[in-house]
């Protein structure tokens, strides 16, 4: 039988520190992957590239994951960045968004985690709080905490993809500094942390179709069930 072919957007550091002889890598949390085999799935890698690569990219996949990372460059929703430039990476901008572009054109279905369901929201004309650190109720940064810890509960909204896989609510990690603010056209709000802050999206439009996630359900696959479900729906029903 034929598998799936789930393309993940990749990520790069310019030093990969001793051990790699401070190399420049290409690069992906192996929880993605991991989770996307556990489904099922055949998982493709799609390196940082020119947005004019893009089509090809996503001709050659039938879904597309979009990983965490970077802060997503505020010149996008009309912000200049608060934070110190280096925690962005404008070509990965660029090509995710571009990436993005293409599966809305090509209708393949997207699961965007943490940044990538920042990206997504921007893409589709929304904006981000830029930190949201310094009003936080819950901290929403756990680290230095074990990635496998839970922190904080989230609620999901009634008649959701998200309300089905994990019930009213549910525990996550949480390792992001910012969060949606305004949304994006066609983009509805499935998930919410106690304070408000927005934790889970689903498209409104049924020829653009996305969910989107802020906790990091490929740091767990493979210690809470309820995130590998999340990948095995992705790759295998939505």
């Amino acid at each position: 039988m034929k598998k799936i072919k789930i393309g993940i957007a990749i990520n790069e550091i310019q030093d990969a520190g001793d051990i790699l002889h401070n190399l420049p890598i290409s690069y992906i949390p192996s929880g993605y992957v991991k989770a996307v085999q556990n489904a099922g799935g055949l998982p493709i890698l799609l390196p940082i590239s020119s947005p004019q690569d893009a089509t090809d990219y996503v001709s050659s996949i039938d879904k597309l994951i979009l990983a965490g990372g970077q802060n997503v460059n505020p010149e996008y929703y009309n912000e200049q960045p608060i934070f110190d430039k280096s925690l962005m990476h404008n070509q990965r901008d660029s090509f995710e968004l571009a990436l993005i572009d293409e599966a809305f054109k090509q209708k393949k279905p997207i699961l965007a985690i943490c940044r990538g369901m920042q990206l997504l929201n921007v893409k589709l004309g929304g904006t981000l709080f830029q930190d949201i650190s310094q009003d936080e109720v819950i901290k929403h940064m756990q680290a230095p905490l074990s990635r496998e810890l839970l922190t904080h509960d989230v609620i999901t909204e009634y008649e959701s993809v998200l309300n089905d896989l994990y019930g009213d609510t549910t525990k996550v990690n949480s390792f992001h500094f910012q969060s949606i603010k305004l949304l994006g056209k066609n983009v509805r709000v499935t998930a919410k942390s106690q304070d408000e802050i927005i934790e889970g999206i689903e498209s409104e439009d049924n020829s653009k179709r996305f969910i989107g996630v802020q906790w990091h359900p490929d740091f767990v696959y493979n210690t809470e069930e309820k995130e590998q479900k999340l990948f095995n729906y992705f790759v295998a029903s939505f």
